[in-house]
């Protein structure tokens, strides 16, 4: 990937994560305001903002919940017309469109950049190449993961998908990754517009986020979507995800970094 550059990346709150490069901005799945969710939310858990609001180049979105799109947030952190990538809308009946109906309300209001992006597609913002890969969402709704490539860097961010069989494309298609954010939650979850209820967990384990790191060459990995939600019985999270995650990342050989939101490292 040519010479290595200088890539900062800090941890935000759930799944969000922001990356600098050549001193502009990149938000994935970045959130304030999920008060929609408070009856399941852990109420010490830090969302923190931007660094540089007002300015950051461009965002990224897994898929539309509303505790990984918060267009108010992208309205305040993003520069005047950056763009907002995201997958493409829910379809069905009032039920199926439930969980995304509130960010597509909200990204009329604030009348954002929004482009939709579809798989293995390709886009650039600054120093960013941004490529969409496969994911599945627990609840059927339209999502993606990303892959990001600056600095001589490459990041994967999966957003909150399920364990899926097209790790070995998105691997065969980029090769190793520098970093992998992976979530790790594995919740069972009793939400009125999903009933009745599974017993599948709606995320992946930390088992199964172990073996989608060793398949994609993850050189280490950053969990996500963990801690933040818990409130049986309508949202049960696994137990001991990330020491789970570190056991069995251990006994693969592959390195795991755990940061609070708000951390900072750097590449």
């Amino acid at each position: 990937m040519g010479n290595k550059e200088k890539v900062s990346i800090r941890r935000l709150g759930w799944a969000g994560v922001e990356i600098e490069c050549e001193g502009e901005t990149l938000l994935i799945d970045y959130v304030q305001d999920i008060s929609s969710l408070a009856v399941i939310l852990n109420r010490d858990e830090r969302f923190p903002e931007s660094s540089k609001t007002g300015a950051a180049s461009v965002a990224l979105l897994t898929h539309l919940h509303s505790d990984h799109a918060d267009p108010g947030a992208l309205d305040v952190a993003l520069s005047k017309d950056a763009p907002v990538f995201r997958p493409i809308a829910a379809m069905g009946n009032d039920a199926d469109m439930a969980l995304t109906n509130h960010a597509e309300i909200e990204f009329k209001r604030y009348k954002l950049r929004t482009e939709i992006v579809r798989e293995w597609e390709e886009r650039k913002a600054g120093p960013f190449r941004i490529f969409s890969v496969p994911a599945v969402d627990g609840f059927g709704d339209p999502q993606l993961s990303w892959v990001v490539e600056c600095g001589g860097f490459r990041i994967f961010h999966a957003g909150d998908t399920l364990y899926h069989g097209l790790w070995w494309r998105i691997f065969h298609r980029f090769g190793r990754f520098n970093v992998a954010f992976l979530p790790i939650n594995a919740p069972i979850v009793d939400f009125p517009p999903l009933r009745p209820m599974s017993s599948i967990e709606a995320v992946m384990t930390p088992e199964q986020a172990a073996a989608a790191a060793n398949i994609l060459k993850a050189d280490f990995v950053v969990p996500i979507h963990y801690d933040t939600m818990h409130q049986p019985p309508i949202y049960i999270e696994t137990p001991n995800a990330v020491e789970r995650l570190s056991a069995s990342l251990t006994d693969l050989g592959i390195s795991i970094m755990v940061k609070e939101p708000g951390d900072w490292f750097e590449l």
